[in-house]
């Protein structure tokens, strides 16, 4: 079912389903860049806090529409990685290869992997022009271009028919550049928001970043796949049955683009920084090569480097049912947008569950949220596995009963309560142990192991789906079914291939006792990271 990994860890994570793509957009909003945590800690340090009602609501209304630029702001990144979240939906029902979803995952890698050019984005500038704007304006205009002219390319790299296949390599550079460009138009447009809003409101820059993004991703993702599906629009919102949606995916790209190009005109001509409150801000910034001689030397310390690679590989046990399960819920007949539009109403317990599990991360143990979490976890990967088996039971013609849809969505939720425990403790672990002194830089690179915790082991599961699945050519016993062109040899000596063991099932399997083994093995000494001493996790290194 769900996919990548998970909540604020964020985007997510490869994903190539709804339900995963849950997942991926909660993985990519919350990162923010070493930099500009620093600049958080910075800016928050003098606010006062005992403002006065009329006081607070003075400064909102001075700031009222800096908030609706970053809300618009955000609500643009969250476009293309919407879009670039439902390709994989339309590749499996053109029945792709699982080995062609692996590749395409890498699209979903950008957001974990962006404090590598951050700091780059955060020192290079032209003065005159403005800061965040050197790197936004130019983004944003490529981000438009990109979907202008990929409007016209998106069918044929889409296409798929008894003599071609969707163009996966292509399709996986092109969206890839959109997860790079997204996530830089990230960190610019995080580091603009502390400047752009008071230092009293700057509280509200994640606000902004958390709802926008979630606006733009449902816009471009659960959205798009309603109005792109025919059986939808024909069954909710047309009187008269028509073959297709009532938007293309290169109708959708094109809107798009005209958006992106002219509202960053608007933005470029009529929005000017702050460059009296820049230049002040400038002060306290770290250099490039400073940043990156923190990063180096964060990783060197024995207790960083034990925790990031328990941390890298505590996520195996996941990873079928992170990756794989929307997938084969698509490939057994269930609608893509019945799926997408699942996640409507697990967006109140995402919002619910942080808050309710934090009062249990809060104390001086966090990791043991995390250790009692991960069995849970692990059982509902089984519970998942159970549910694809039973879905081609259920399936009346090529529709779903209600209550079926009410299994997955019961299901999807418990998963949460799992999923976010696991994320909660790791981040409060994280803030635990930052040096303050380097605060920025280390809670960024801790957040980014744990992205990529994530990310590596779906793309893996992914992957491994095609080889561990054994097909038959019924009717023609001496041919084999191991590859494309053996299917097809199969079929036209007047067989056909049929699974006899679908690779997903023994994933599930190993994957649970691979996760289950490292339960045993590492889970006291993972939890036991949170006994250490403050000084063991300080960064001291000679200037």
């Amino acid at each position: 079912m769900p996919s990548s990994d998970i909540p604020k860890e964020r985007i997510r994570q490869r994903n190539p389903n709804p339900l995963e793509a849950w997942h991926m957009q909660d993985e990519v909003w919350n990162q923010e860049t070493n930099l500009e945590m620093d600049e958080n800690k910075g800016l928050l340090k003098d606010y006062d806090n005992g403002l006065y009602e009329p006081d607070h609501k003075i400064l909102l209304k001075k700031d009222f529409n800096n908030i609706l630029l970053l809300l618009f702001l955000y609500v643009l990144q969250g476009i293309p990685l919407g879009v670039a979240g439902s390709i994989p939906l339309i590749l499996q029902s053109k029945n792709v290869s699982y080995s062609d979803q692996a590749i395409y995952s890498f699209v979903f890698w950008p957001f974990s992997l962006k404090l590598l050019w951050a700091p780059l984005v955060d020192a290079a500038y032209f003065p005159n022009f403005g800061r965040r704007k050197s790197w936004l304006v130019p983004t944003q205009y490529l981000l438009g271009l990109f979907m202008l002219c990929l409007s016209f390319e998106v069918d044929a790299l889409l296409k798929s028919d008894e003599h071609t296949s969707p163009n996966i390599v292509k399709l996986t550079v092109v969206f890839f550049m959109f997860g790079f460009l997204a996530a830089t138009q990230d960190i610019a447009v995080d580091g603009w928001a502390l400047t752009m809003l008071s230092k009293e409101n700057v509280g509200l820059a994640s606000t902004c970043n958390s709802v926008g993004q979630t606006a733009g991703y449902f816009l471009g993702n659960v959205l798009f796949l309603a109005l792109e599906s025919a059986e939808f629009c024909n069954k909710y919102l047309r009187s008269h049955s028509q073959p297709t949606g009532i938007v293309t995916l290169s109708d959708f790209l094109f809107f798009w683009g005209i958006i992106f190009m002219v509202t960053t005109t608007l933005v470029m001509v009529l929005k000017k920084e702050n460059l009296g409150q820049t230049a002040l801000h400038d002060v306290a910034q770290q250099g490039i090569m400073e940043t990156y001689k923190s990063l180096i030397c964060i990783i060197k310390m024995p207790a960083v480097l034990n925790f990031c690679i328990m941390l890298l590989t505590s996520k195996i046990g996941f990873s079928a049912a992170d990756g794989v399960t929307g997938l084969k819920l698509v490939e057994l007949g269930v609608p893509k947008e019945q799926l997408a539009l699942l996640a409507v109403p697990m967006v109140p317990l995402q919002i619910l569950l942080p808050f309710v599990i934090s009062k249990y991360t809060a104390g001086r143990k966090p990791l043991s949220v995390f250790y009692w979490a991960m069995p849970y976890r692990l059982v509902m990967g089984m519970i998942f596995a159970l549910l694809v088996f039973w879905t081609p039971t259920v399936k009346q013609g090529t529709e779903f009963p209600a209550y079926y849809y009410g299994v997955l969505l019961f299901s999807y939720a418990l998963h949460q309560v799992a999923v976010y425990s696991m994320y909660v403790a790791v981040m409060a672990f994280n803030a635990k142990i930052s040096d303050p002194s380097i605060g920025g830089t280390y809670m960024t690179l801790l957040n980014t192991v744990s992205n990529l915790a994530g990310n590596w082991p779906a793309t893996l599961a992914l992957w491994l789906v095609d080889p561990l699945t054994v097909k038959k050519c019924i009717g023609v016993p001496e041919q084999s079914c191991r590859s494309a062109i053996d299917s097809e040899l199969c079929a036209k000596s007047g067989g056909s291939c049929s699974i006899a063991t679908d690779g997903y099932y023994v994933e599930s399997i190993f994957c649970i006792f691979i996760g289950l083994a490292w339960w045993l093995r590492y889970g006291n000494k993972f939890r036991n990271l949170q006994d250490e001493h403050p000084s063991t996790w300080e960064c001291k290194r000679n200037n």
